[in-house]
């Protein structure tokens, strides 16, 4: 019962580990593949890598993205009033026992898959060295992703790293616990190849990669803790000098640079026949990899969503968070979570295109007719904190097929499932080119005004003093919508002002008017609570986090 408490979900494996205790268990097997004979080929084992990556994705309050946006300032829970979960997620309620249980699973699900990795990995023979490293350090940076993802959402964790031990153990330390973050990520960056992003796999990390959630990672540990570095597992420290070399070494080096018009980065820009917003703007889609030089690290999706377990092969945060109830058109429909926060759209400078190229605002003379004030129809299906304006960076984007019926632009291009619900494909970006260079300008590397100031040039915008406070107002602008603002409020210290400001804003319920004041518990420290059925499982070993 012990072993369920973290590695429950892994239990999709293809595999489990056999018991030494029972002597039928101990025969040899001539027929199934198992722990003891499936990573022995080259094959077998990208699959095993191929298996990790997989468990990156997510659904509903299980999904890091969803959950990380409904969070933040920028976004309310929107939904409609059965949408009881995202409400909870949006007001730091605990609407039921286990609403973080997904995001907890799929993250030790990845880490049970690296660590058996990681513990096999020369059971096989290889064509070169530089094959086994590359596998080996995808494999160490994505555990270290995983507890990454994990300590910002949980503050501390237990820390597994043996497949086949107890894993019923207590919360590492922040210490530890980034330690080990540390750790693997500095491995991932040694061991991966040095070549520019196009001579490698789409959808697989790389050096570049590992440099930029590195910095990442150090800049949330040494900002919410107050450190001035961050400690390696075994010894040692990073450096801010060293995470400064290594952002400098991922813009010179790694062959990613911005895409010139911020939205052509989006797929909405792919239709200029019957969205207007992107025909007059002469916007045209530069696709995913290798044609968008900017995305070094996305969840990838297929045309294989169905409604078993492979459902979280579509992209459900396009679903989630599209408008309620849409009627068919060029932007597709969707559960409506998430509405955005009109004090975001106000924030934007004058002439920045990240304005209306990030938010769909009911009102905007560049939209379709339909998204006119005068023939939006609100609160359909009872739509809850309807704002008017909605995430258009990963709205759900539709083409008319030969029979001039709506369909998903990737299922034209790629087929899959006939459906809104499953036909969504958008990889969703985890980090983009443009996060490097906005975390050198943060970190105060040799050429920070100019790193700065080419994010703000290719929105519209003239240069501006790098300061602290100008680069918090330009990742909130950059980045809106793709599950950083919550983080770097919390690292900044910033939550309890950034909330305090959310205050009766005018919303619709149910079509009615009404007013949204945002809530957040300054006891939790910003931090979910872990599942309680984890807890009680661990038999009082797992304690529950602050606040919860």
């Amino acid at each position: 019962m012990k072993r369920y408490l973290i590695y429950s979900f892994s239990l999709v494996l293809l595999f489990m580990v056999s018991s030494c205790g029972d002597k039928f268990l101990d025969r040899e097997n001539l027929t199934q593949q198992d722990e003891s004979n499936f990573y022995t080929k080259p094959e077998k084992v990208k699959q095993a890598l191929t298996a990790i990556y997989a468990a990156l994705p997510g659904k509903g309050t299980g999904d890091a993205f969803t959950v990380a946006c409904v969070l933040s300032d920028d976004n309310f829970a929107g939904g409609g009033p059965e949408d009881v979960n995202v409400q909870g997620v949006d007001e730091f309620q605990l609407t039921k026992d286990d609403l973080y249980d997904q995001l907890w699973k799929h993250a030790y699900q990845g880490i049970f898959r690296a660590n058996m990795l990681i513990k096999h990995i020369d059971d096989a023979a290889y064509d070169s060295e530089d094959e086994r490293n590359q596998i080996l350090g995808e494999t160490y940076f994505l555990r270290g992703y995983f507890y990454f993802r994990l300590a910002k959402f949980f503050g501390t964790v237990p820390l597994i790293l043996d497949p086949i031990g107890d894993p019923n153990q207590p919360k590492a330390s922040p210490e530890d616990l980034y330690g080990q973050i540390a750790s693997d990520l500095k491995n991932g960056i040694e061991l991966m190849i040095s070549k520019p992003y196009k001579e490698l796999e789409y959808g697989h990390a790389n050096k570049w990669v590992a440099e930029g959630i590195m910095a990442r990672a150090f800049l949330f540990y040494t900002g919410y803790y107050e450190k001035s570095s961050m400690p390696v597992a075994g010894g040692g420290e990073i450096t801010k000098q060293q995470v400064q070399d290594w952002l400098v070494d991922a813009i010179e080096n790694s062959g990613y640079a911005l895409v010139p018009d911020f939205r052509d980065i989006w797929p909405y820009s792919y239709d200029t026949t019957y969205y207007k917003y992107a025909r007059v703007n002469n916007l045209q889609w530069v696709g995913e990899n290798p044609d968008n030089t900017e995305s070094m690290f996305a969840v990838k999706f297929g045309p294989y969503a169905n409604w078993g377990v492979s459902l979280n092969y579509a992209n459900n945060f396009n679903l989630f968070v599209a408008p309620r109830s849409n009627p068919p058109g060029v932007l597709g429909k969707g559960w409506g979570w998430a509405t955005v926060n009109p004090q975001l759209w106000d924030s934007f400078e004058d002439g920045d295109t990240r304005q209306a190229g990030s938010i769909l605002r009911i009102g905007n003379p560049e939209e379709n007719p339909e998204y006119q004030e005068n023939k939006w129809k609100w609160g359909r299906n009872n739509y809850q904190q309807e704002t008017g304006y909605y995430i258009k960076k990963y709205i759900p984007v539709n083409n008319k097929d030969e029979e001039g019926k709506w369909k998903s632009i990737y299922f034209l291009m790629y087929g899959g499932q006939d459906n809104f619900q499953l036909w969504n494909m958008q990889d969703m970006q985890i980090l983009r080119f443009s996060d490097i260079l906005l975390m050198a300008a943060e970190l105060g590397c040799p050429n920070a005004q100019d790193y700065f100031d080419q994010v703000r040039a290719r929105a519209g915008l003239g240069s501006k003093p790098v300061t602290l406070d100008a680069i918090k107002e330009e990742r909130r602008h950059e980045f809106a919508f793709e599950g950083l603002r919550y983080f770097d409020l919390l690292r900044w210290h910033d939550v309890e002002e950034a909330f305090a400001k959310v205050k009766n804003i005018p919303v619709k319920n149910s079509g009615a008017d009404a007013y949204y004041t945002a809530k957040f518990r300054p006891e939790t420290g910003g931090f979910l609570p872990i599942p309680p059925t984890e807890i009680r499982l661990s038999g009082g070993i797992l304690t529950q986090n602050p606040g919860w």
